[in-house]
């Protein structure tokens, strides 16, 4: 059925929803019980009035009315009985939308979670062009449903392939998944659509529909849409198809929250593209840490092991918390008569082995002159240290203590312990305000202005002693930057990192697939470490849930030679610590 040319206000919209989905218009009225079916009011209980004890009957009298009592009763029961068939065999009526205050009005919801017009009808999603380019392999990831991609998102492909961009090889990448449908399928009829499985795809199962055919149908929008629009164009294109696929349910997906507004108030049911979600929530988030209760000890007691090697105590316990536990958490208790921290070496089925922490809040353990501040510190510095953990993330606000305990962890395994050859330094070159335009030079002086964090914390770090003079602290810091390369993360495609330390931070702004290319470069004995604030993304069509660093944080962990945790104190100073908590 075709819009109206000018948008209709709400009461317009909730008569035409009540019409096709024959709503009523008025509650219906309660049906009256026939007259001969109304039952006889019941006399309350009570004293009996004076009359009726003075004509009260004789027991032999009363005895004698018992059978017509019974009548009575059984009569009742029917009238019972009959009422309950007739309301069973009466259909069911949806109580009417009506219209009040704006809190008080209940219009239906198309929004994700909420009741579709019927849910056993098949689904067919109609995919916008941000959702193509942001996951190129979005086409397989709605399971047994059709998918429907409008001529004007395959207009807006066209112009994005051209480039270098990770949005021009995903437009590519869309391009060429599809040419790969249509070889599989031969000569195919397009009305008919593609299988989607015809790749190797089978979780895929239903099929992939254009434009054309009986499907090239498009609808007039509302006068107040500009005609000349790509996003207004697709919903006009997606109500075309709505208008023919009766049988269906046709979902746009957008990862535009406008797009997804505007269809809502023109009537599509609209959604955000979740597949690329790991968590729904950021408090989910795995935090590399477990909090033991305080009778751990007395429950996990039977059997325990204990002994000592490397310098570290070993315990091996076995209760209801064990599995639970994954590989590389930590595990932490307090009690009045001291606290234990370890690290969790091994877990199979109900037994799990418990390794002791070195101390790195003591002096004596100092990593570059640092000592950890706080227990997470203190944990993020056993992972940092360890040569078997090859993948280390980390999380936390601003002043945590992320870069700088990265940065002196590097430069101990780097210049003293020679464990590495040299440390890379990279970053997401994401900017918080407007772009400043090309900056001049190679490669390290185009990436000095985004690596303030790593000139601030080298300042910190090169603290040598005053009797040394000017002299010590410039040749101190020459042999610093002789081992620390800046390198843009534009040119890692291809590249094998070989014993080096590589630190990506601002991670929150990569993509899973830009995490993914970074990650792959690395070669035997080579550590990355990850930091971030996922609180903090500046990346369109990022969240917290979709982020790089959200997605290597949920799939390594449990892995034995990775680790992560997440700071939450910050010791930047009280000024910082203050105002990352209430601003």
């Amino acid at each position: 059925m075709p819009l109206p040319a000018s948008p209709k206000v709400p009461g317009d919209m909730l008569a035409d929803y009540q019409s096709e989905n024959d709503l009523p218009l008025k509650t219906p009225p309660k049906a009256e019980t026939p007259a001969a079916e109304k039952q006889p009011k019941r006399r309350r209980r009570g004293k009996a009035p004076a009359e009726a004890l003075e004509m009260a009957a004789p027991a032999a009298a009363v005895t004698e009315k018992k059978p017509a009592r019974r009548k009575k009763a059984a009569g009742k029961a029917a009238v019972r009985a009959a009422r309950k068939a007739e309301t069973a065999a009466a259909p069911k009526v949806q109580p009417p939308i009506t219209l009040g205050t704006p809190s008080e009005t209940k219009l239906p919801s198309l929004r994700r979670g909420r009741a579709l017009p019927d849910p056993k009808m098949p689904r067919m999603f109609a995919l916008d062009t941000n959702v193509l380019l942001h996951d190129p392999t979005c086409l397989f990831r709605f399971e047994e449903h059709d998918v429907f991609i409008p001529l004007t998102a395959l207009e807006e492909l066209d112009r994005h392939k051209t480039g270098m961009s990770d949005i021009a090889r995903n437009a590519r990448q869309v391009s060429r998944t599809i040419d790969q449908l249509m070889e599989a399928a031969g000569n195919p009829d397009l009305s008919e659509g593609l299988p989607l499985s015809a790749l190797g795809n089978r979780e895929a199962k239903g099929k992939l529909y254009f434009q054309t055919g009986r499907l090239n149908v498009e609808l007039p929008l509302p006068s107040d849409l500009k005609t000349g629009s790509g996003d207004n164009a697709i919903l006009s294109s997606v109500l075309g198809i709505t208008s023919v696929l009766k049988d269906h349910v046709v979902i746009l997906v957008s990862k535009d929250i406008n797009m997804r507004i505007k269809a809502a108030t023109i009537g599509l049911p609209a959604e955000d593209y979740f597949n690329d979600k790991t968590i729904d929530d950021s408090d989910l988030l795995y935090s590399g840490k477990l909090s033991l209760p305080g009778n751990f000890w007395e429950t996990h007691a039977k059997g325990m092991k204990s002994w000592q090697k490397d310098g570290f105590t070993w315990y091996r316990v076995k209760g209801p918390l064990v599995p639970q536990m994954l590989v590389n958490e930590f595990v932490y208790s307090e009690s009045a008569q001291g606290g234990f921290e370890g690290i969790v070496s091994s877990v199979d089925r109900d037994e799990a082995v418990f390794r002791s922490l070195k101390n790195y809040t003591t002096p004596k353990n100092n990593v570059w002159g640092i000592t950890a501040r706080n227990s997470e510190q203190n944990f993020a510095l056993n992972l940092l240290m360890n040569p078997e953990i090859d993948f280390v993330s980390l999380l936390g606000q601003a002043g945590t203590g992320k870069t700088l305990l990265t940065l002196a962890a590097a430069l101990t395994q780097t210049l003293d312990e020679r464990r590495y050859s040299e440390i890379i330094f990279t970053r997401a070159t994401v900017s918080v305000g407007e772009e400043i335009g090309f900056l001049p030079g190679t490669e390290e002086e185009k990436m000095v202005p985004w690596m303030g964090a790593l000139e601030d914390n080298l300042e910190v770090l090169n603290h040598t002693d005053a009797s040394s003079g000017t002299w010590g602290h410039d040749t101190a810091q020459d042999i610093i930057r002789s081992r620390i390369r800046v390198k843009s993360m534009s040119f890692m495609r291809g590249r094998t990192f070989l014993n080096r330390f590589l630190i990506i931070d601002e991670a929150q702004n990569l993509s899973p697939k830009q995490m993914k290319t970074l990650i792959t470069r690395a070669g035997p004995g080579t550590k990355i470490v990850c930091m971030g604030n996922i609180a903090q993304i500046d990346t369109p069509y990022l969240t917290e849930g979709s982020s790089g660093l959200t997605y290597v944080v949920d799939k390594f962990k449990g892995w034995a030679h990775a680790g992560h945790i997440t700071l939450q104190r910050g010791e930047r100073s009280r000024l910082a610590d203050f105002a990352s908590s209430v601003l």
